[in-house]
């Protein structure tokens, strides 16, 4: 073959890419989205995911199904996502610990959270909330940390699972506190609620959106947030910082990805239906009011934070001595 007419071939196959490529832009999407959630309904993050992808799929006249697929720390979710077909029609919500801390937690994990996966967009940030059942007789941090300095290990405390920012977040304060608890792990959130209100359990770590409807309702009895400062919509209560144990802070982020090879072009589209979506002043109003920070971005921003945090909670992983096999 010629120089020129292989010149010409190439030239022909990168016009039909192109057209290929700006085919794809137009068409997309042409079928429904799913968007796994990789914990149980009535969690946190499907909460978070149902109200950003309503107001998606009411904006772009897309349709966008949500699939919980809980199971192991959130990594079974976000595997699954992972290892679909990179067509823009699978993504992925996952958050701090399948993405940040699992790679350092598991000693196996199915996917490489920076290799496998095209981030797409950060979407919100909560801090956590430690509460205890209304009739419990811990009414602040301090009671609680009596108690379990005059009975180590007598005292259990839930998490949605082992390696979530709420399991460490307690490993970090027990040390802090110097006292003992035992942790139980959950498959997510909704059962740690169910136990903590019928007195199965003592104590609950999760994230404000899934807790704050039975703090308000009564049923539980907030004790302590885990952000620098108080939040907004339960005043009352004070920071574990401001309880003696000052500089504590933990907050669980929560974003999209999708599989590493899908196309740009619905990296690009999907970002900028959800940060229309966040910036819409409804979503914005519920998702505060439930005491979640929106957030938003590009996916490179994402991408980095992704990065930075599995460096920064491997630290916190290590010094703990938490592991799972």
């Amino acid at each position: 073959m010629s120089k020129l007419a292989s010149s010409r071939r190439a030239a022909l196959v990168a016009v039909a890419a192109f057209a290929s490529c700006t085919a794809f832009a137009q068409n997309y999407p042409s079928r429904a989205i799913k968007l796994i959630v990789p914990f149980p309904a009535g969690g946190g993050t499907d909460a978070v995911a149902r109200e950003v992808a309503n107001k998606v799929a009411a904006q772009q006249g897309w349709s966008v199904v949500i699939d919980n697929k809980p199971g192991s720390g959130g990594n079974l979710g976000v595997d699954a996502a992972a290892k679909a077909a990179p067509d823009g029609y699978t993504i992925v919500l996952g958050q701090t610990s399948n993405l940040a801390i699992n790679p350092t937690l598991y000693a196996k994990l199915p996917y490489n959270p920076v290799k496998d996966l095209a981030p797409i967009g950060l979407i919100a940030s909560s801090p956590l909330v430690l509460v205890v059942a209304s009739d419990s007789p811990y009414k602040t941090l301090a009671d609680l940390i009596a108690a379990a300095k005059s009975k180590p290990d007598a005292i259990n405390y839930a998490s949605s699972g082992s390696g979530t920012v709420a399991h460490l977040a307690v490993e970090q304060f027990q040390k802090m506190a110097g006292i003992k608890l035992t942790h139980i792990p959950y498959k997510g959130a909704a059962q740690g609620t169910t136990d903590l209100i019928g007195g199965q359990i003592q104590l609950y770590m999760s994230s404000i959106p899934t807790l704050i409807g039975h703090i308000r309702g009564g049923k539980m009895r907030a004790i302590a947030v885990t952000s620098e400062k108080r939040v907004n919509d339960l005043p009352n209560v004070p920071t574990v910082s401001e309880s003696g144990y000052k500089g504590f802070e933990a907050v669980t982020w929560f974003g999209l990805a999708g599989p590493a090879a899908m196309p740009k072009d619905a990296v690009a589209k999907l970002n900028g239906a959800f940060n229309k979506a966040l910036q819409d002043p409804e979503v914005k109003k519920r998702l505060e009011g439930q005491g979640v920070d929106v957030l938003g971005g590009t996916p490179e921003q994402f991408g980095k934070l992704i990065q930075d945090d599995i460096g920064r909670w491997g630290k916190v992983v290590k010094e703990s001595g938490a592991k799972v096999d």
